[in-house]
């Protein structure tokens, strides 16, 4: 056994929740390392449903447009039961897949291993960019974890490498020691076990059987997202990219086994279920049979030391698409607050947010799973019962309904809602279309709110051209650039801890850069040029329309609002034009200050 390696953060397990965590430490410039018992990257993965929230996140790291490309665009969803004598089925309804205004990306279909590979694409770029030596961060292959422990005494010491790692690797076993430990391993989870936490639920699985197959067949929804009730029982069609592969969801008898399940048995059910439509497979891709139960891991974390995420702390079933999104949000909440502690940003109490807020949306998405598979299985007393339930649960399969209580980084409280009402603390940004002034390029404001580390502070300044307005904006910036300026770092721009974005009412050729406080557009990077790009207009566009932005968020333009939102693009705290005291506060329980040496 050689000597204790040393980093930072160790991640076991290179699946959503991990990769996404890693992403973050990547952009923080944080030394860490994943260890995944695979021999290499996920090539086919069981989760392919993508909901709205989780394309918007990926926007947010600048990889929307491959997965758009290379998705199914789910728009619409057929529901389908039995027909009148009962012999086969029959479409009942069809209804939007989606609410229409909830988000500016829609709900798609990408395997996920595609869906990871892009991930990891954005971790090589980043840590490319920086200069970061290949064995200071990434993925270790054909790592298994045998044990995790951590070090009580020492861990009241942020700086103390209180965990330790053991592994296997080629019959040679490797000891790790870090700061902080991921258990991104899934639901057979190793570092759960280790850590003597149980499941708790359902006491029975159900199991299910999956398959990717080419079929031919003259059901005429092949290719649209669909839900079978039939006779013979239940199924889910979910089309995939490329324009002839099929996915197909089958729940099973009670009393089936995952071992005991053939190929040929998923076959035979499909056929039943589709009468009296015609299934024949050309050829299947892929399949697998697996159990599946609702259960909650009874700790989330050990000592704020080690933490659970995604389904080595929550497991459910596949039929509402969520497992792989509620993961990777998972990795995607604890990442960056990771990040804020080790760089000394925060304090080590901010992870404590992390158990807060996940363990509730693991906990609703229990609650919610249950309800939906209940309604997805059972014969319905009403008919479209179902799809009715499938409608009104759009929020929710959406990824838009998760709501923080309040924290260390989420102000209910001490916020005023009524100035912006469109927007909810503890959620998640919405997004409206506004014009960049610099170039008059339309754009989704919540898509400039990029993944990059950074804290936005939202100012909606109303009619720059009106003297109230304007002279307010101006005290805004001088407030906000002095609060700012006391947590951000010596030698480091003036925008990279908390990054102002400015939305005014004003007509767009009634605004001159001239008028913009000059914080607004400071000197920043390399080449200490100005940054023009945090101007934004809520106005017609020459050809884009109307994004009317300001009614959207529920703000009177001549009262104005101002909107902290977190580097997960979640609200914070919602304040007004002149109460810098508030903001002062709040700041001063999220950052500590640098130090004279940083």
């Amino acid at each position: 056994m050689s000597s204790p390696k040393r980093t930072e953060v160790i991640i076991v397990g290179s699946g959503s929740a991990g990769i996404f965590a890693g992403t973050w430490l990547t952009l923080f410039n944080i030394p860490f390392r994943i260890l995944e018992r695979r021999s290499g990257p996920l090539e086919i993965g069981q989760a392919d449903g993508v909901q709205c929230r989780t394309v918007e996140i990926y926007e947010s790291f600048g990889v929307a447009e491959e997965l758009l490309r290379e998705s199914y665009h789910v728009l619409e969803v057929a529901f389908w039961g039995p027909n009148r004598d009962e012999m086969g089925i029959e479409r009942k309804s069809r209804a939007q897949d989606t609410e229409r205004g909830l988000s500016h990306m829609p709900h798609v279909i990408l395997n996920q291993a595609r869906m990871n590979g892009l991930m990891l694409g954005v971790m090589e770029r980043e840590r490319a960019k920086r200069g970061i030596a290949e064995e200071k961060q990434g993925i270790l292959y054909g790592r298994n974890v045998k044990s995790v422990t951590v070090d009580a005494e020492s861990a009241t010491d942020p700086d103390a490498y209180c965990v330790k790692v053991v592994a296997e690797s080629d019959d040679d076993e490797e000891v790790w020691e870090a700061k902080y430990v991921l258990g991104c391993d899934g639901a057979h989870s190793t570092v759960r076990k280790a850590l003597g936490y149980r499941m708790l639920g359902d006491t029975t699985d159900t199991v299910w059987g999956v398959m990717d197959v080419f079929p031919r067949t003259n059901f005429p929804d092949i290719r649209r997202k669909s839900t079978l009730h039939s006779p013979s029982g239940n199924l889910l069609i979910i089309p995939r990219e490329g324009g002839s592969m099929v996915r197909f969801y089958i729940q099973l008898p009670p009393g089936s086994q995952a071992k005991n399940v053939r190929l040929e048995d998923l076959q035979a059910a499909a056929r039943k279920i589709f009468q009296p439509y015609t299934m024949d497979i050309a050829e299947t891709f892929w399949w697998s049979a697996y159990s599946i139960g609702q259960r909650l891991a009874d700790h989330f974390h050990q000592d704020y030391r080690v933490f659970l995420t995604g389904d080595a702390c929550h497991t459910h079933s596949p039929k509402a698409g969520q497992g792989m999104n509620v993961s990777l949000q998972d990795g995607y909440n604890i990442g960056w607050k990771l990040g804020q502690v080790l760089n000394k940003l925060s304090p080590p109490s901010l992870l404590e947010t992390y158990v807060l807020e996940r363990s509730k949306t693991a906990k609703d998405l229990i609650e919610f799973d249950r309800e939906f598979a209940r309604m997805f299985s059972t014969k319905e007393q009403n008919p479209g019962a179902f799809a009715e339930y499938f409608v009104k649960s759009g929020r929710y399969t959406a990824g838009l309904t998760a709501r923080y209580d309040d924290s260390q980084v989420t102000d209910t409280k001490k916020s005023n809602g009524d100035l912006a009402s469109g927007v909810s603390v503890g959620m998640r940004f919405p997004s409206a279309q506004v014009i960049r002034f610099c170039d008059c390029k339309a754009l989704q404001l919540l898509g400039v709110l990029k993944s990059d580390c950074r804290w936005r502070v939202v100012i909606f300044g109303g009619d720059i051209n009106v003297d109230a307005a304007r002279k307010k904006l101006q005290s805004a910036a001088d407030c906000l650039e002095q609060i700012v300026k006391k947590f951000t770092s010596s030698g480091q721009d003036i925008d990279s801890l908390v990054e102002p974005i400015v939305v005014l009412s004003s007509r767009f050729q009634e605004v001159e850069q001239e008028q913009i406080p000059n914080y607004f557009w400071p000197v920043t990077g390399k080449w200490k040029i100005r940054d023009l790009h945090k101007v934004y207009v809520d106005d017609e566009h020459y050809n884009s329309g109307h994004g009317h932005a300001y009614a959207r968020y529920g703000v009177q333009p001549d009262v104005g609002a101002i909107v902290v939102v977190r580097p997960d693009q979640y609200v914070a705290k919602i304040g007004s034009m002149d109460d810098f005291d508030a903001l002062r506060c709040f700041f001063s329980g999220v950052f500590l200050e640098p130090s004279e040496e940083g």
